[in-house]
């Protein structure tokens, strides 16, 4: 997909800590694939909490998913074609949202 895709940067999700050892266990190669397929290509991955990914789409932290859904497909009518996608979608436009917000302040002369 990311030889098709050819994206420039990645984001991902962090995980949580988990209580059941096995599912922490594939969850950790799943994250390792997911972390180390874009940076072999030498694309940028960002990480971003839950919590923020939320506040980006929904503009509170603790926002339910099929709240975040519905955002999502108000955002980017047509592109949701499940829950998983939506997402998916979510840590897009965090990633876009704070992108954006890194390039404004990179160009703020610094205060002396």
């Amino acid at each position: 997909m990311l030889a098709e895709q050819r994206p420039d940067e990645a984001a991902v999700e962090e995980t949580f800590v988990n209580k059941n050892p096995g599912t922490t266990l594939k969850l950790g190669a799943a994250r390792g694939v997911v972390l180390l397929a874009p940076a072999l290509r030498g694309i940028a991955v960002a990480e971003y909490s839950a919590n923020l990914i939320k506040k980006a789409v929904v503009g509170a932290g603790h926002a339910e998913k099929h709240q975040i859904e519905m955002m999502v497909r108000m955002m980017l009518p047509g592109a949701v074609a499940s829950a998983d996608a939506a997402d998916a979608l979510a840590v897009a436009i965090c990633h876009a949202h704070h992108l954006q917000t890194n390039r404004v302040w990179e160009k703020v002369p610094a205060v002396s």
